[in-house]
């Protein structure tokens, strides 16, 4: 799949968050990257940055948080481009999760481990 196809798959699934979430979404920058660092190279999107919930008064003049979501890694583990799009989905909806603040721990009770 080419690296424009994804960013659309990237696009439809940050669209597909509910508008009273999104609408709280707050300084974020949303990336596509091809592959993962090399410390990491399964690794299918990261959030970095400040999550809403540890967010005070001192929060100001900061750069965007990032959320990144990595293509190659992702097609290396699906076989279909309808798995590419659950996967693409469920890793949009990870790390965006991240941002207000959910943890692993509870990602992966509800299925978005």
């Amino acid at each position: 799949m080419s690296r424009a196809d994804f960013e659309v798959l990237v696009s439809e699934a940050l669209d597909q968050v509910p508008p009273e979430l999104a609408a709280l979404i707050d300084n974020v920058a949303v990336f596509v990257e091809d592959d993962s660092p090399a410390g990491d190279p399964h690794l299918l999107g990261i959030y970095e940055g400040i999550p809403l919930t540890e967010r005070g008064h001192f929060y100001g003049g900061v750069l965007p948080d990032r959320i990144t979501i990595y293509r190659n890694p992702t097609l290396e583990i699906c076989d279909t481009i309808e798995d590419v799009v659950d996967e693409v989905n469920i890793t949009v909806v990870h790390e965006v999760a991240h941002h207000f603040g959910i943890d692993d721990a509870r990602l992966h009770e509800l299925g978005y481990g």
